[in-house]
């Protein structure tokens, strides 16, 4: 059994990670999951929310939006709209984006077409903050 996980991480722009890695939680959306070395192969779906994986004794997290992880002989290939690091997310952005998605689902009724936009656009922002939090670590 191998030791170590490669870890690629992709957006429609770019290949964001590639990385050898000790384990990877991701946001599954029937719950969040862990990938250790030899994990038995999966194609899953994500939701919106946190990523982080360890490398030796460090921690390092991202805020994900939608996407699928499949984990084939020790390769973990992440594909998702969008990836952050904790380091490149603009707190006060993200606050921003918070303030107005909370106004504008005060507006909106939840048969409303663009209730659920913006709830995912809530969603966005609250794992944008949680992650900026971390770099602070």
């Amino acid at each position: 059994m191998a030791e170590k996980l490669i870890l690629e991480l992709v957006t429609p722009y770019k290949k964001a990670l590639s990385e050898e890695v000790d384990e990877v939680t991701a946001p599954g959306t029937l719950g969040e999951f862990g990938i250790l070395p030899g994990h038995t192969p999966m194609l899953t779906t994500l939701k919106i929310g946190e990523l982080s994986y360890r490398k030796g004794g460090e921690n390092f997290h991202l805020a994900v939006n939608w996407g699928y992880v499949e984990v084939e002989n020790d390769k973990v290939t992440v594909l998702v709209e969008t990836a952050e690091p904790a380091d490149e997310i603009d707190l006060e952005r993200a606050k921003a984006a918070l303030g107005r998605a909370e106004e504008a689902l005060k507006k909106l009724a939840s048969e409303d077409k663009d209730f659920m936009v913006m709830q995912a656009a809530l969603d966005r922002a609250l794992i944008r903050i949680q992650v900026a939090g971390r770099k602070a670590r």
